[in-house]
C-alpha cells in the first residue's frame, strides 16, 4: 500500500506529535508499505531518523500517487482537501484537540465537518468527536516496548517523584507539579523531585535533578530512579510520557480531566492513580502513594502489563492499515 502523511504548513519538529508521525511512518515501512511524508519545509525532527521518503512539495503535481492520504496537524487539513483523488483516499489522523490552533467552533467547522475519514489516537478524542456527532476509529500509535524496562534500581530509603518540565503549553500544568513539590517537601523529609524536558535547566530550587533532552538510555535510567510520576496535564490526545514511565514499573498519578489523554491506560487503583481534576485532590493522592509502598509496587507491575497489552508500533499500524482497507 502507498501511504502519504501530509505535513504541509505544519512540519516536523522535536516534540511528541512529530515523533508519533515519524515512528508511525517507520512502522508502516517496516511492515512493507511504501510511505511518503510530504512537507513544505526541511525535516527538523532529530530524535528519530525517518525511514519514509520526505518530500518538500510546492505544487499538487509534486505529490505522489497513493492509495491513502493522511492529514496530520489541523493546519494540513485544507491542503489535503485540495489535493486530487490520485493522491489517495483522504483520512485525518487526529492526535490532539488543538485549541491552540483554532477555537472549538472552528475545529468543528473546519476540521471535523469536512470530508475526511477520522482516525483518533485515544478514547478521549473518540468521545470528543462523538459529542460533536462525528464518527471516528481509534488507532493508538503503540509504544517502543524494548526501550523502557525495570532496572530494579529504585531507592528504598528515599522516594523520587518525577514530572515533565514544559513551558510552551500551560495545559501541561507544570505549575501543579511545582505546587505539589512545595507542599510535599514541607511534609516529607525523604523525597526528591526529578524532572526532564526540552528546555534548559530552569534551576528551580524545588528540582533536585534535571535532565535536558535525555537519550533513550538516559531516559530509561531516569524513569527507573523515579517511583511516582506526576501527570496533571489537561489537553492531550494520548499522553506518551506516562506510558514510557509505566513500562519501568513506576506509578503514575493523573487526573480525571476530560482530555487528560490517559483514559486508555490509567485506571484508578488498578494501573495507577486518578485524582479529581483539582490540585487539592491531586496532592492528596500523591500522599496516599507516598505512604503505601506496597500499593506503588502493585500498581507499577499492573501498569507495565497494561502498556504492553496496548501493543507495539507495528501491531498498532497493522490496525491502521485495516482501517485504510475498509475504505479504499
Amino acid at each position: 500500500m502507498r501511504v502519504t502523511f501530509d505535513l504541509v504548513n505544519c512540519g516536523l519538529g522535536n516534540q511528541g506529535g512529530s515523533q508519533t508521525i515519524v515512528k508511525s511512518a517507520n512502522a508502516l515501512v517496516k511492515l512493507g508499505h511504501e510511505v511518503f511524508v510530504i512537507d513544505s519545509m526541511k525535516n527538523q525532527h532529530t530524535w528519530t531518523p525517518l525511514k519514509a521518503r520526505h518530500l518538500i512539495v510546492k505544487r499538487s503535481e509534486e505529490v505522489p500517487d497513493a492509495e491513502v492520504l493522511v492529514a496530520t496537524g489541523y493546519k494540513t487539513v485544507k491542503h489535503v482537501l485540495n489535493l486530487p483523488k490520485r493522491c489517495g483516499k483522504k483520512f485525518h489522523y487526529i492526535r490532539g484537540w488543538e485549541t491552540w490552533q483554532l477555537s472549538e467552533y472552528n475545529i468543528v467547522r473546519k476540521v471535523l465537518e469536512v470530508p475526511t475519514i477520522k482516525i483518533v489516537n485515544s478514547e478521549c478524542l473518540y468521545n470528543k468527536l462523538k459529542q460533536n456527532g462525528i464518527e471516528s476509529y481509534i488507532v493508538r500509535p503503540g509504544n517502543d516496548l524494548d526501550d523502557f524496562f525495570s532496572m530494579n534500581i529504585r531507592s528504598e530509603k528515599e522516594v523520587i517523584i518525577g514530572g515533565l518540565y514544559h513551558t510552551k503549553h500551560t495545559t501541561k500544568r507544570t505549575d501543579w507539579i511545582f505546587q505539589a513539590a512545595k507542599v510535599l517537601k514541607s511534609k516529607f523529609k525523604n523525597i526528591k523531585f526529578y524532572m526532564f524536558g526540552i528546555n534548559k535547566d530552569p534551576h528551580n530550587p524545588l528540582i533536585d535533578k534535571y535532565y535536558k533532552e535525555p537519550n533513550i538510555h538516559q531516559k530509561n535510567v531516569f524513569y527507573n530512579k523515579v517511583s511516582i510520576w506526576l501527570a496533571p496535564t489537561m489537553l492531550e490526545g494520548l499522553h506518551i510520557v506516562p506510558q514510557e514511565f509505566m513500562l519501568t514499573e513506576g506509578t503514575v498519578v493523573g487526573t480525571d480531566a476530560e482530555m487528560s489523554g490517559m483514559q486508555d491506560y490509567l485506571t484508578h487503583e488498578k494501573t495507577g492513580i486518578v485524582s479529581k481534576d483539582n490540585l487539592g485532590s491531586f496532592v492528596k493522592q500523591i500522599v496516599v502513594l507516598l505512604q503505601k509502598p506496597d500499593l506503588r509496587k502493585k500498581l507499577g507491575q499492573k501498569g507495565r502489563e497494561k502498556i504492553i497489552e496496548l501493543g507495539n508500533r507495528e501491531v498498532n499500524m497493522e490496525k491502521m492499515v485495516k482501517v485504510f482497507e475498509r475504505f479504499i
